[in-house]
């Protein structure tokens, strides 16, 4: 079994390592430039043109990440009838759950407005804020969605979903297509974006989609930064509509040191780190679908190319 390997920016020799104790009989190989030798599999994140295109006698493509919007982008060049298959999981949803989690209580807590205090050397005491009336909207409803939920259930906040099709989870308030999304927005006073990245989604939080959330809301973008127009989110800051904002992804990372972001008090910003790739739990997960595509089994978490995700 050949297999081919490309990150970018990875540590490749570590991940070749695990995945040589994963798939011992495997033949496991950098792809670098130039290189058109018979592959099974190809193991990739962010992958350049040049190494998949042409390649259709391969089983399958991995993608090291629960987002696949890198992949795609690549258009004609990805392999006709080539089955691209994401990771479910991988230790993602709980690091993705933890970090909503903190960014929700923290603003529900106004642990940032505390902070802001401290550093003035003030003790003041602020109103608590009801939890009844703090409805947290989930944007993308998948298994990193439906995680996330799971968690802030735990602290009793009112949590809604808001997905393409309706997902029925226990304790979410469900909203589904385009003619719900609306209500979905004016009932949520967090706003937590973990959609994939499509053409229909690109720039969803501009203008006009945050100025239907409640006056005071708070936004959370854990997915992809052109999700965001960024000039709309300052602008509604600035006029007073939106309360803060937490955010992991940008348009161009790392964040340019000029960029306006730095400079506004009310936007946390994180270096692309809300949910890390776990070597181990990731090889291990593609190791295992490898041996059931080798069986003739099907795979869970192929991406469906049509939708984007």
């Amino acid at each position: 079994m050949q297999i081919i390997f490309y990150a970018d920016g990875g540590a490749a020799e570590q991940w070749l390592t695990e995945l040589h104790k994963a798939l011992p009989l495997a033949d496991v190989r950098v792809w670098q430039e130039g290189d058109s030798a018979p592959a099974d599999y190809a193991v990739v994140w962010k992958p350049p043109a040049a190494m998949l295109q042409g390649r259709t006698g391969l089983k399958a493509i991995f993608n090291l990440g629960a987002g696949v919007d890198a992949i795609l982008q690549l258009g004609g060049s990805l392999p006709a009838g080539v089955p691209v298959v994401r990771l479910d999981d991988a230790g993602m949803a709980v690091q993705m759950a933890e970090y909503v989690s903190y960014a929700v209580l923290r603003y529900f807590r106004r642990f940032d407005e505390f902070d802001a205090q401290a550093r003035d050397h003030q003790w003041r005491f602020l109103k608590p804020r009801r939890k009844e009336e703090f409805s947290v909207g989930i944007l993308g409803m998948g298994i990193l969605g439906a995680r996330i939920a799971e968690a802030l259930l735990q602290f009793d906040f009112p949590v809604r979903g808001w997905s393409r099709s309706r997902k029925e989870i226990p304790g979410v308030h469900s909203h589904a297509g385009v003619d719900e999304l609306d209500d979905f927005l004016a009932q949520s006073q967090v706003l937590v974006c973990v959609l994939p990245l499509t053409p229909g989604t690109t720039g969803i939080l501009d203008r006009a989609t945050l100025a239907k959330l409640p006056k005071g809301a708070y936004l959370v973008n854990v997915a992809r930064g052109a999700h965001l127009v960024e000039r709309d989110l300052v602008d509604l800051l600035d006029a007073g509509h939106l309360g803060g904002a937490m955010l992991d992804v940008f348009h161009d990372e790392p964040l340019p040191s000029d960029h306006p972001f730095w400079n506004q008090p009310r936007i946390t910003i994180t270096p692309h780190v809300a949910a890390l790739t776990l070597r181990g739990d990731s090889v291990r997960q593609i190791a295992a679908k490898i041996k059931q595509i080798e069986r003739g089994q099907p795979v869970a978490g192929l991406v469906d190319i049509t939708k984007g995700y």
